[in-house]
């Protein structure tokens, strides 16, 4: 017989059972009642009542557990087999009075399912685990790394391994960055992401560009873009996920580039150096002499040969800082005499294009830690653009106060045509210029990309704030010299020389 069709069975005769002793209880009373004497009828039925709804309650108390025993037990198996119900236990099937083959046969089929899910999930973990089974990891034409919560590389596919030259029996138990000698174009590098995200996410992704390799046995520098997938606490260990993809071809071309044109340029400078020396001496021999229409000549030549020579020094130290040679040596400065004297300095190339350059400065501003020539080719950068970007405006404001954190922040700003949102987060990458402003403004996309550099290593931050059509402003801060010689102390450096760089260390790169 069916097990529920028996179960349905054994209910239906335990609740005929238990109505027919509540009726006969009920009826017997009732005889009883009027044989015993001469009650009244109300009372008699009233009593009744009472005494009927007191057995209805206490047999269908005893009849609920009685029928609830196989659901209960149903239940306790279940609960019993999930890790979150530690505390019930295994239900006694044997001792059951009521439904024990439904219960019965119902339990083993419910082991028979965790068990075959068990199975299956050992036998997926166990194919997961074993990446150097998989056929996509393996024969995936990009170099793959997988690395384990420590950072250590579980798994290396044979791409990676020809793209390093390493095998990849030696890469695997390898901490990555002894193995990766990663440098990224600024602070924003995969160990500092991968550092945040494992205290503030369960999974998160990153791309980087022009991410630079140095590789052993005397191989060529390698430059790529890395992809990077992050999943906290995975059961098979796989943590990090990086991907590589080649570009060295291309962005060595880039390189070759600057590096063609800085050589290029670096011929210009003895005769450019040279046609400011006679411009400087007619000025001097021919001033009070000239008609003012060559007088306004004399002026332009002058401002054009000045941003010519900026140009040029753009050129060649965009070229030092990729090759890690641009060095700087911050010493002492008097923040207000350096902005004067670089403002003057550029008021001739303003006054060529009818722009006016105000200058605003607070009053007792600490002394700052500089390196007073590369500090003011920032000046010269930001002023020149506000200058190219002024559009019909006539004012440039530039200003320099103290923050809230004990920094002196110089601001440039213009009103002129602004810059679009789109094109803001790539405003300090090198080369990079807005379509819109090509063939109406000149440039190289080096200056911002440069400033950026050299306030990095004066320890301060660059910024802009701009709207499209309303003007921008370009910030930086540095730090007050006593700041810096207190780090520099710190560090155990003799004296504070910083470089000038655009590719940034993993800070763990020889972390074990």
């Amino acid at each position: 017989m069916d097990y529920l069709q028996k179960l349905t069975q054994q209910a239906k005769l335990n609740l005929f059972v238990s109505l027919m002793v509540t009726n006969v209880t009920v009826i017997g009373l009732f005889f009883v009642a009027l044989k015993l004497g001469n009650f009244n009828l109300y009372i008699v039925v009233g009593i009744l009542i009472v005494i009927s709804i007191i057995v209805s309650l206490i047999i269908s108390s005893l009849l609920g557990k009685f029928l609830m025993q196989p659901l209960t037990a149903l239940w306790q198996v279940v609960f019993h087999l999930t890790p979150e119900a530690d505390s019930v236990t295994k239900p006694d099937i044997e001792s059951l009075t009521f439904g024990k083959d439904l219960v019965s046969n119902l339990s083993g089929h419910i082991y028979q399912l965790i068990s075959a899910a068990d199975k299956a999930s050992q036998e997926s973990s166990a194919k997961a685990k074993e990446l150097t089974l998989n056929f996509v990891a393996q024969n995936l034409p990009l170099p793959l790394f997988v690395l384990d919560a420590e950072e250590t590389i579980r798994f290396a596919n044979p791409a990676a391994a020809d793209y390093i030259g390493i095998a990849v029996k030696d890469l695997i138990g390898k901490n990555v960055y002894m193995v990766l000698d990663m440098a990224f174009a600024s602070e924003d590098t995969f160990d500092n992401w991968l550092k945040t995200v494992k205290t503030t996410a369960a999974t998160a992704s990153k791309a980087w560009e022009r991410v630079r390799m140095d590789v052993r046995d005397n191989h060529p520098t390698l430059l790529f873009d890395l992809a990077a997938y992050y999943n906290r606490a995975n059961p098979d260990g796989h943590e990090t996920m990086m991907l590589l993809f080649d570009h060295t071809k291309q962005y060595s071309q880039d390189d070759q580039a600057i590096s063609f044109v800085a050589l290029s340029v670096h011929e210009l400078r003895t005769p450019l150096t040279l046609l400011r020396g006679y411009i400087e001496v007619f000025q001097e021999e021919l001033s009070g002499k000239l008609d003012p229409e060559l007088q306004s000549f004399m002026e332009k030549m002058q401002a054009q040969a000045e941003q010519l020579m900026a140009f040029v020094n753009n050129i060649l130290n965009v070229a030092r800082v990729d090759d890690d040679q641009l060095e700087l040596k911050l010493e002492k400065g008097d923040w207000p005499a350096i902005l004067n004297l670089s403002i003057e300095n550029l008021s001739l190339r303003a006054k060529v294009r009818g722009i006016s350059l105000e200058l605003s400065v607070t009053d007792g501003l600490p002394v700052v830690g500089v390196d007073q020539i590369s500090i003011q080719e920032v000046i010269n950068n930001l002023v020149d653009n506000a200058i190219k970007y002024s559009a019909d405006s006539k004012v440039i404001k530039i200003s320099s106060h103290l923050t809230n954190d004990g920094l002196v922040e110089t601001t440039v700003q213009d009103f002129g045509r602004g810059i679009p949102t789109a094109v803001l987060p790539n405003l300090f990458t090198k080369f990079y210029r807005d379509h819109h402003n090509r063939s109406q403004v000149g440039g190289t996309g080096l200056g911002l990309y440069l400033s950026k550099a050299i306030i990095t290593a004066h320890g301060g931050n660059l910024w802009v704030r701009s709207k499209e059509g309303e003007g921008s402003t370009f910030g930086f801060t540095l730090q007050p010299y006593d700041r810096l010689s207190q780090e520099a102390k710190a560090s155990g450096d003799n004296e504070m020389v910083r470089g000038a760089h655009g590719w940034i260390k993993n800070h763990s790169l020889y972390r074990r």
